[in-house]
C-alpha cells in the first residue's frame, strides 16, 4: 500500500518525524539557533551556539521509549484504518511487540490524539456517517 511505500523504511519515518518536529529545520530549544551538529553515535542534536544536547524525541510522546519510529508509524496507521479502532491486543500482535508494549503505545497515541481533537473544536454544519450516543443509563 502506499503507506508502506512512504513509510516502510525506519530511516522514512525518521526524516518524517523530523518534519513534524521541526518543520522549518533544527531549532534549539534553548537559544533557538538553527547551527547544530548531529552525534550520530548517541543519536543527539547539538547546538553549535549553547552546546545543548536534544535528541529528536524528547518532550514527544516518544521519549525515554526504545520502540522504532516505524513501530509508532504503524501502530498509528492500524488505529486509523478501521471505525471501531483496534485493540491492544491486535497491536501486539500486528507490530510483532508485547502487549503491556502495545497497551503503552495505544493510550499514549489516544491521548495525543484526544488532545489534539480538544484544541480543533468542530464548527459549522457537521455531518455524520455514523455515531454512537450516550453511555450507561442510571437508575433503571
Amino acid at each position: 500500500t502506499q503507506f508502506f511505500e512512504l513509510y516502510g523504511e525506519e530511516s522514512n519515518c525518521r526524516d518524517q518525524f523530523f518534519q513534524w518536529r521541526w518543520p522549518t529545520g533544527f531549532e534549539c530549544p534553548m537559544c533557538k539557533s538553527k547551527e547544530h551538529c548531529v552525534l550520530k553515535t548517541r543519536e543527539l542534536y547539538q547546538c553549535n551556539h549553547c552546546h545543548h544536547q536534544t535528541s529528536l524525541t524528547t518532550g514527544t510522546i516518544m521519549e525515554s521509549n526504545k520502540l522504532p519510529f516505524r513501530t509508532w508509524f504503524l501502530a498509528m496507521f492500524l488505529m486509523t484504518q478501521t471505525k471501531n479502532g483496534v485493540s491492544a491486543l491486535e497491536l501486539s500482535r500486528q507490530l510483532g511487540i508485547s502487549y503491556k508494549a502495545s497497551w503503552r503505545l495505544k493510550h499514549k497515541l489516544m491521548q495525543v490524539m484526544k488532545e489534539r481533537d480538544d484544541s480543533h473544536p468542530l464548527t459549522g454544519d457537521v455531518q455524520i456517517d455514523d455515531a454512537y450516543w450516550g453511555g450507561e443509563k442510571h437508575g433503571g
